[in-house]
């Protein structure tokens, strides 16, 4: 009842009205990832180069005050997360922190942020708590999150027959949340759950849990893993011959980073889900093109939400004309969000960005025309069947 009462408390201030100033004259926007580990392709410093595209594609200044990002590695610890947290906060003036690739970091950052009363756009993390219990009204949500992928890639699968399932999980808060999400769509549309086994995060040897999952029987193997570790247990499980002998693999966070990684003749014929592909129409082609002759890398779904978020909030900030956190917090919930990432974003009262999301096929060697051309479109699912309905998300801000 505590959480409940002062969260609204701190919702209620979102009306108070802004004052047309920038503190300290500047506007500095913290970018917190993984940029040595596991998820440094995921996000890492691409997503630092598509924060900095967005503040130069909104002219570097807002209410005529500079804009300034820096970045962190967090090395996906949380521990490490808050401490850069707070120093920024409280000796470097940071105003909002962005990405927080892995879930556990993001909610710590999340919960801190909320002490600090300061903004949190996460975009690398995907555990539905950030918007669910553990929402602020400071904190939100862009990209995706494991609802959206367990409706897109669990819920395809399943209707193509892969009715019996077997998870080998990351062990901490997103794999979690995975394989939960996916488990609920999969038992709600008729199918069964055999299992699951929990490997440490970044680990190099998958033998033994792939054993495991190849004996359960399960005809879909769900990977609740991201980054190198799902690249990795996808080269181990083709030793195994694990698909050959004819269990299926779903890798449930997987991206264009991670396809670029392993090829076309390893990840051919994956299902997965992205709520961004650089191919999809004029505006992310531009986006893409920009962003490749910066990094060499074409983005995924983390890389634009990244530069949707801070030119988002940048917006929030023009619209409030302050930076004060209560009135951008409540243009963040108000402005309609339209970019090279979605043209049709709204902000739900938890924090949760609504866009659509993409079910694609990794394309087969023969059937791409070039670089990065990688995905097959299967299906557009709209946004409010892709995330979750806020007022059943379980976040103590909606009424």
């Amino acid at each position: 009842m505590r959480k409940i009462l002062m969260s609204a408390t701190c919702l209620g201030a979102l009306s108070v009205p802004a004052m047309a100033e920038v503190s300290d004259g500047v506007v500095k926007i913290g970018i917190l990832n993984d940029q040595s580990g596991v998820y440094a392709d995921f996000g890492g410093k691409y997503s630092v180069a598509a924060a900095e595209m967005a503040v130069e594609d909104f002219g570097g200044k807002v209410l005529d005050a500079p804009v300034q990002v820096i970045n962190a590695d967090h090395q996906n610890k949380p521990d490490v997360a808050s401490n850069i947290a707070r120093q920024w906060y409280d000796t470097e003036q940071v105003d909002a922190i962005m990405e927080l690739t892995t879930s556990s970091v993001g909610l710590a950052v999340q919960a801190l942020s909320l002490e600090k009363k300061k903004i949190t756009i996460n975009t690398g993390a995907a555990t539905t708590e950030l918007t669910g219990p553990a929402c602020t009204p400071f904190g939100f949500h862009w990209a995706y999150d494991t609802h959206a992928l367990a409706v897109g890639t669990g819920g395809a699968i399943v209707d193509q027959g892969g009715d019996s399932w077997f998870f080998l999980t990351a062990d901490y808060a997103f794999g979690y949340a995975l394989e939960g999400s996916t488990s609920e769509v999969v038992t709600a549309k008729g199918g069964t759950v055999a299992g699951s086994v929990r490997h440490p995060l970044a680990t190099t040897d998958f033998s033994s849990f792939l054993l495991q999952a190849q004996s359960s029987g399960a005809k879909v193997i769900g990977l609740a893993n991201a980054g190198l570790d799902t690249q990795n247990s996808i080269k181990q499980a083709a030793e195994f011959g694990i698909v050959t002998s004819g269990q299926r693999l779903a890798a449930l966070l997987f991206t264009l980073a991670e396809v670029h990684g392993l090829g076309l003749d390893v990840a051919q014929g994956l299902t997965l889900t992205e709520s961004f592909y650089w191919d999809r129409n004029d505006e992310s082609r531009e986006f893409a093109t920009r962003f490749k002759e910066r990094t060499g890398m074409m983005p995924n779904m983390n890389h634009a939400g990244t530069y949707s978020a801070v030119m988002s909030y940048l917006k929030a900030i023009e619209a409030a004309g302050t930076d004060e956190t209560e009135a951008v917090a409540a243009k963040l919930h108000e402005l309609p969000v339209s970019d090279a990432f979605t043209q049709t974003g709204k902000v739900g009262p938890n924090g949760r960005l609504i866009s659509d999301v993409y079910l694609f096929e990794v394309k087969s060697p023969d059937e791409s025309t070039g670089e990065f051309d990688y995905y097959k479109l299967l299906a557009t699912i709209p946004g409010d069947q892709a995330y979750a309905d806020p007022a059943q998300s379980g976040c103590p801000l909606v009424q």
